[in-house]
């Protein structure tokens, strides 16, 4: 079995939740909701841990790429949006007493320069993130000690 990944590379579309709305919140920290893909779930349910480091990934946007860096903060419980009929993340399926859909909190730790998908892709170190795969569709996935030191590298620190 695999090792337990620290690290997670976390997408969101800006125009719903930002980096910039994470550094404007309370605490500078964001409950984690509306995760409809049951892989990308239980690696939140699963493996998250308070700690663990996160790329916050701007998506589905003009220029997608790594607008900064966040760390779980804990939090894991059910997503209170899968019960709320008026959000686009209700699931009438689930049910308070057996829900399937959690979330976590994150917290800010620095906005940084978008570091771009095409820079991304330019990287030979970053080859391998589950992010660069052709046909990944995932919103949350595990980033390796490797991968993470990289980015931070092309980060500037």
């Amino acid at each position: 079995m695999p090792a337990r990944s620290n690290y997670w590379l976390m997408k969101s579309e800006p125009a719903e939740a930002s980096i910039d709305d994470l550094a404007r919140a309370p605490h500078r920290t964001l409950p984690w909701t509306g995760v409809r893909n049951y892989q990308a779930r239980n690696f939140m349910r699963d493996e998250m841990q308070r700690g663990d480091g996160v790329l916050f990934y701007h998506s589905s946007c003009a220029e997608p790429g790594i607008a900064g860096i966040a760390r779980v903060a804990g939090g894991l419980g059910p997503d209170p949006t899968q019960f709320d009929p008026a959000s686009p993340y209700h699931d009438p399926k689930s049910k308070p007493e057996a829900p399937r859909w959690f979330k976590v909190d994150v917290t800010l730790v620095r906005k940084t320069p978008l570091l771009s998908l095409s820079a991304m892709r330019a990287a030979p170190e970053l080859a391998t993130m589950q992010v660069l795969r052709r046909g990944n569709r995932l919103s949350i996935t595990p980033v390796t000690e490797t991968e993470w030191q990289a980015v931070l590298a092309l980060l500037g620190g």
